[in-house]
């Protein structure tokens, strides 16, 4: 899932996670390294303060899972028989 907010997607966050310019620019397709540069410092004011941490919770039943979803959060994954949730701090 990539995320998109003001026709910024998830693939120009790619820099923060690599830091190395020429293959940020070459993952978004860009043929000037000024275009990178500018949809980067896009991204940074559009996701600055975006919290990133999360409230985790684990449930096996039902019941645990309705009240999660109940209350905000959503699904991860499962494993092992439980079910992964996550909501925003």
């Amino acid at each position: 899932m990539v995320q998109e907010v003001n026709g910024v997607s998830g693939k120009q966050l790619h820099y923060p996670q690599t830091n190395v310019i020429l293959y940020v620019k070459q993952f978004l397709g860009h043929r000037k390294v000024e275009t990178t540069l500018l949809y980067i410092q896009l991204a940074k004011t559009i996701f600055e303060g975006i919290n990133e941490e999360f409230i985790v919770r684990v449930a096996k039943t039902k019941e645990e899972i309705t009240g999660l979803l109940e209350v905000g959060f959503e699904y991860v994954c499962e494993k092992d028989g439980l079910i992964y949730f996550r909501k925003r701090k």
